[in-house]
């Protein structure tokens, strides 16, 4: 059948239309944003000693609540992220790679593997004795890289399309003090929270990450437990409130930003009640501060990263590194490099740190950042000790401890430096 000139000509003011409807459809389903969220168990059994810094680990006889590695995947516009968080003192690179090699749909670089800084996990870093001995489970280790790599695997298999609520504000209550000086701490309390979008899932979080800054130490690594400490409670009040996953990143912690669990006269209380009180509280908190945030839809995502050279001047950690047989450091242990990310998500910006930087470095990066949701992932793909700025490191009686177990003088002048070319360079958050 002969087509008429009027319906050709019809067809051709037509045809644009289509490609156009087509196109737009294609921008915007590409622009979804995609989240998934999966854990792994990491107790150990039979249970096995515990760390709480250099030094030989301590036995234990019973477990308060389990160890968890827990993953959060983000995709939109082509842009692949995987935020992963492990109950443990710290998670060095040497065994984060062994993770990020397992996983074969995100960008190598675009997996931030951070620890909570418990103090009673086992072992992470093989730390030597004085005769170069170590007490760590190697072939524990090697089974928790494997468990971390699955988690993230089922996470981004679990991705389906949702909206994000994020809020950053002062979380109320006895919960975190500066041990050094009491008020000289970070009480924001950063939240970012997945709602699910189609489906069952539909108007119900999907995961919650909490990001704030604490030395979850309340039980400690001597009291022949095995603890998440305060962030398992934490946990379980979330997953219990929302039905879905939560998962803490740890911030600017160093110099001593513990768990507030004073007592009277000089005293504290170090139990898994006062885990449950404060990990609650701080749960809630979050809750709190992130309920009346205003929902983002298909907000953009973006990562970048770049490798960084640290300088080891401290002979405690260039030991560390010789003798450990993780192999963390250059060949003559006289500096050391990590990776620095940036993230964009929605209208929040997170920098990540590879250690614990005192609160002051956390301030000051925090209120350079371009954003109103500005949030630091501390102990993040690496935990190289304490950061300080050249005119705290060995200034003050007081920080002696935290001078002498730094990489260096120039650690923190380093990492801000870094940071801010960062910041500088990339785009900033919508």
């Amino acid at each position: 059948m002969k087509t008429s000139m009027f319906e050709t000509r019809r067809f051709n003011r037509v045809l644009p239309l289509i490609s156009f409807y087509f196109l737009f459809s294609f921008s915007i389903q590409s622009q979804e944003l995609l989240v998934g969220s999966a854990k792994r168990v990491l107790t150990p059994d039979p249970l096995i000693a515990v760390s709480g810094g250099v030094g030989t680990p301590k036995p234990v006889t019973t477990k308060k609540g389990d160890l968890y590695a827990r993953a959060m995947v983000l995709e939109s516009g082509g842009e692949k992220i995987a935020i992963v968080n492990i109950d443990n003192l710290g998670w060095p690179a040497a065994l984060g790679n062994k993770s990020r090699k397992l996983i074969k749909d995100i960008p190598f670089n675009n997996i931030l593997i951070g620890a909570t800084h418990t103090h009673s996990a086992p072992d992470a870093y093989a730390f030597p004795d004085e005769n170069g001995n170590h007490g760590a489970d190697l072939q524990y280790l090697d089974w928790c890289t494997v468990q971390i790599a699955d988690a993230v695997n089922e996470a981004y298999k679990n991705r389906e399309p949702a909206s994000l609520k994020i809020a950053v504000d002062r979380a109320e209550g006895k919960i975190a003090y500066n041990y050094y000086a009491p008020q000289l701490y970070d009480p924001r309390c950063g939240v970012i929270q997945a709602i699910g979008t189609t489906g069952k899932n539909k108007d119900r979080p999907l995961v919650t990450l909490v990001n704030y800054a604490i030395h979850p130490e309340v039980i400690g690594n001597d009291r022949e437990i095995l603890s998440p400490d305060m962030v398992g409670p934490l946990y379980d009040r979330i997953e219990e409130k929302t039905g879905g996953m939560a998962i803490f990143m740890n911030g600017a912690q160093g110099g001593m930003v513990t768990a507030d669990n004073r007592l009277e006269h000089g005293k504290e209380t170090r139990d898994w009640e006062e885990c449950k009180r404060i990990g609650n509280l701080l749960a809630d908190e979050a809750l709190r501060i992130v309920a009346k945030a205003r929902v983002q839809e298909n907000p953009a995502i973006f990562s970048a990263n770049k490798k960084v050279v640290f300088p080891v001047d401290s002979e405690m950690l260039r030991f560390i590194l010789k003798n450990s047989p993780l192999s963390m450091g250059s060949a003559d242990e006289s500096s050391i490099s990590t990776t620095l990310n940036l993230l964009n998500i929605g209208s929040a910006q997170i920098l990540t740190i590879p250690g614990e930087a005192l609160p002051n470095i956390g301030f000051y990066l925090k209120r350079k950042m371009p954003t109103e949701h500005p949030f630091l992932f501390g102990l993040t793909n690496d935990a190289f000790g304490y950061i300080l700025t050249k005119e705290d490191f060995n200034s003050f009686e007081r920080y002696d401890y935290v001078s002498r177990t730094s990489l260096g003088e120039m650690t923190g002048e380093i990492l801000i430096s870094e940071l801010m070319d960062m910041i500088k360079n990339n785009p900033k958050p919508q």
